[in-house]
């Protein structure tokens, strides 16, 4: 993997690629969430042509249990097994220490889950996630990390940092003994973590920086803190990242925080806002946000989303999405995603846009009015 940083607009947002075995990578980037396999309700071959997603995002703990590591080797990886030619990143299973706390218990060696889906005892270690994510065969793994509540103590956020921290050196270690399972190179972020304590953010990022990994994601934010708690740990962490590395912000968020934080030196987002949201009705526009299930949409046989070019905006109307998903039909969560992803890539190809100009703060200043407003 191979990072180049093309641009620094005056406030700090970056444009650059990312070159990998399975393609190049354009940042800033949103990368659409496929947790086990599947982005829900769009087809891969949407994904790159319609959609245009440069890289998804992959699940270990999910694949791990579904379909499991034997059917992924006998695949010979995701990128086959789903028909996906470009890249991949895979979470370690890290956020499942946060979102299945109650399933989970964690000790020096790992994490032992119980499955959410027959009950049965799994143990993740840093060397078992490696291992895992060898047998996917993403083009970026990442380290097995604890995600802290962000309501913790700093007590608490300064032993899970350590912990993570001495976690992130294993996976290091193992990383470094085995090798592509499938004649790819494939590469190792580490993960900054530290709750909302501004030192302990510091302390995780020089000690991660040390070990020196090819990127770095920012891990434990928009898990409950304020908006704005999240953008000033960006901020932090950023200052001492390295320029000349990838930065990615794990699990965030709206369009209006992708912009934020875009603003903040951020290069690579992920979120199921744009999929989960689209199937309850969520629509993501240029002009703002739709609850496509409103009564006022019912006779409105406007275009979805004039203003965003390709697929969505050719025909579909906003009375007969409405119709769909008031008659359940599977279609209209198929529209809505759809359009919900074309959105999210294209406002991060309009803040490439911006940054390369050294126009991102006018930029700015005009889209997020529009896109954060109710329509």
């Amino acid at each position: 993997m191979k990072f180049t940083l093309s641009n620094t607009d005056p406030t700090g947002a970056r444009a650059g690629y990312i070159d990998t075995d399975h393609g190049r990578i354009e940042t800033p980037i949103f990368m659409p969430v496929g947790t086990v396999g599947s982005v829900k309700a769009v087809w891969p071959r949407e994904l790159e042509s319609d959609i245009n997603a440069d890289i998804i995002l992959g699940n270990t703990y999910h694949l791990y249990l579904r379909p499991g590591m034997e059917v992924m080797e006998a695949a010979g990886g995701l990128h086959p097994f789903m028909k996906w030619n470009r890249p991949i990143l895979t979470d370690s299973g890290g956020y499942q220490v946060f979102s299945l706390a109650a399933r989970r218990k964690l000790t020096e060696e790992g994490a032992r889950f119980q499955s959410h889906i027959d009950g049965s005892y799994h143990q993740f270690t840093p060397e078992s996630v490696v291992d895992i994510q060898r047998s996917i065969g993403s083009d970026i793994m990442m380290v097995l990390d604890e995600c802290p509540p962000g309501d913790a103590t700093e007590q608490y956020a300064a032993e899970s940092n350590e912990l993570t921290v001495r976690w992130a050196k294993r996976c290091m270690s193992r990383f470094n003994e085995t090798q592509s399972k499938y004649g790819y190179e494939q590469s190792l972020f580490g993960i900054v973590q530290g709750v909302v304590y501004p030192e302990i953010r510091r302390q995780s990022a020089r000690q991660l920086v040390e070990l020196d990994f090819p990127g770095y994601a920012i891990g434990g934010l928009s898990v409950g803190e304020p908006a704005e708690q999240m953008y000033a740990m960006v901020e932090v962490v950023n200052e001492i990242l390295p320029v000349e590395k990838p930065r990615y912000l794990m699990g965030v968020g709206t369009p209006a925080n992708l912009v934020e934080n875009v603003a903040r030196g951020i290069d690579m987002f992920d979120c199921v806002m744009p999929t989960r949201n689209g199937r309850n009705g969520m629509m993501f526009t240029t002009e703002g946000i739709i609850n496509i299930r409103n009564k006022k949409w019912q006779m409105d046989f406007s275009e979805i989303d004039p203003g965003l070019p390709g697929y969505v905006s050719q025909g579909f109307t906003k009375a007969y999405v409405r119709h769909l998903f008031i008659a359940g039909e599977i279609l209209g969560l198929q529209i809505a995603t759809i359009q919900n992803l074309t959105f999210y890539l294209w406002l991060m190809r309009e803040a490439r846009k911006a940054i390369l100009r050294n126009e991102f703060a006018a930029w700015k200043a005009d889209i997020l009015p529009r896109i954060e407003r109710r329509l």
